[in-house]
């Protein structure tokens, strides 16, 4: 098998530990469930199970016995909540080390940074963003965005292998610049911040709706507040709002070298605009207008389906100037 083979294999294996990481998550949170009650929630529950068996003899006792009001039960559930996470943040990690070989022989089969085509420049995001959350996990304890994480990177790396991918070849001519090398690492890194916090924007809208319920339970007793959640989204977009600006400056410098012209309103070009739009409004909203909550986590999920329309939608639907349209 040459390097070629090796790095389609590990990409192949990669997506497939991610999706048993993503089990093993999933795991993690149907094990919360019942955990984070209070007193009087748990009551409440036994009192339900209690007179559901009603006229059944001897049944009163054992739905006692089968309620959450146990200190010991409530335990092993949170210890069986811990396995299942470190479980999921273990082969997560398996899964990264098997994708970043992937991305490595993959440039190696090319002889170049492995980043001139849709199929390597998905793979090069979601290696930073799975690189992100562990960073998070194993070194700040932090593994609640594990599940989403998982499950984003088993769909783009599956759409990797199977829609996008292409086989190797040489840079296209108008690729042939360092502002190439500028332009892709500061895209693919501003768009793992994007994706982290539009994930923490998604979780932070569940847990805000269960604080507003009052009905914090299971794994959702485990995450941080809503507004902690929200302001850990701002600061990822934060981080990544002036990486995507710097995109577009050199992507508009490494046109005028490629094509002669600074900015064309080629298909990508614009998308590219409009995402930055999306990004700059959530920002200056939440500076000058005071947006929180809701309406923010909105604007920022709806500015990461921009981004993946930018670099999926765009390449696959409309024909354009850049080396990734039609693939």
């Amino acid at each position: 098998m040459d390097v070629g083979g090796v790095s389609n294999t590990a990409m192949v294996t990669a997506a497939v530990i991610y999706l048993f990481a993503a089990i093993a998550h999933a795991a993690e949170w149907a094990a919360a469930r019942g955990t984070g009650e209070t007193t009087g929630e748990r009551r409440t529950r036994e009192r339900q199970l209690v007179g559901a068996s009603v006229g059944e003899p001897g049944s009163g006792s054992v739905a006692l016995q089968a309620g959450a009001g146990d200190p010991v039960d409530d335990e092993r559930a949170l210890l069986r909540v811990d396995r299942f996470g470190r479980i999921g943040v273990a082969l997560t990690l398996v899964a990264f080390v098997v994708h970043a070989l992937a991305v490595v022989t993959r440039g190696l089969a090319a002889d170049r940074f492995p980043w001139g085509n849709m199929y390597e420049f998905v793979s090069t995001s979601l290696l930073f963003v799975v690189a992100v959350h562990l960073f998070l996990a194993v070194r700040l304890g932090q593994r609640w965005l594990g599940l989403l994480v998982t499950l984003l990177s088993t769909v783009g790396m599956g759409l990797a292998v199977t829609v996008f991918y292409v086989d190797v070849a040489p840079l296209v001519p108008s690729l042939h610049s360092a502002w190439f090398l500028f332009h892709i690492v500061a895209a693919a890194l501003s768009g793992a911040a994007f994706n982290v916090g539009a994930l923490a924007s998604i979780l932070y809208l569940v847990k805000d709706r269960a604080e507003r319920r009052g009905t914090v339970r299971g794994y959702l007793a485990k995450l941080p507040s809503a507004r902690q959640i929200d302001l850990i989204a701002y600061r990822a977009h934060a981080f990544a709002f002036p990486l995507w600006t710097f995109t577009i400056a050199a992507g508009a410098v490494w046109a005028q070298y490629a094509w002669g012209r600074f900015w064309g309103w080629d298909p990508k070009e614009t998308m590219s605009l409009v995402t930055w739009v999306i990004y700059a409004g959530y920002l200056h909203a939440r500076a000058t207008a005071g947006w929180r909550g809701t309406p923010a986590a909105v604007m920022a999920i709806t500015g990461v389906v921009a981004f993946w329309f930018n670099f999926i939608g765009i390449n696959l639907l409309v024909s354009g100037l850049h080396s990734y349209a039609g693939v």
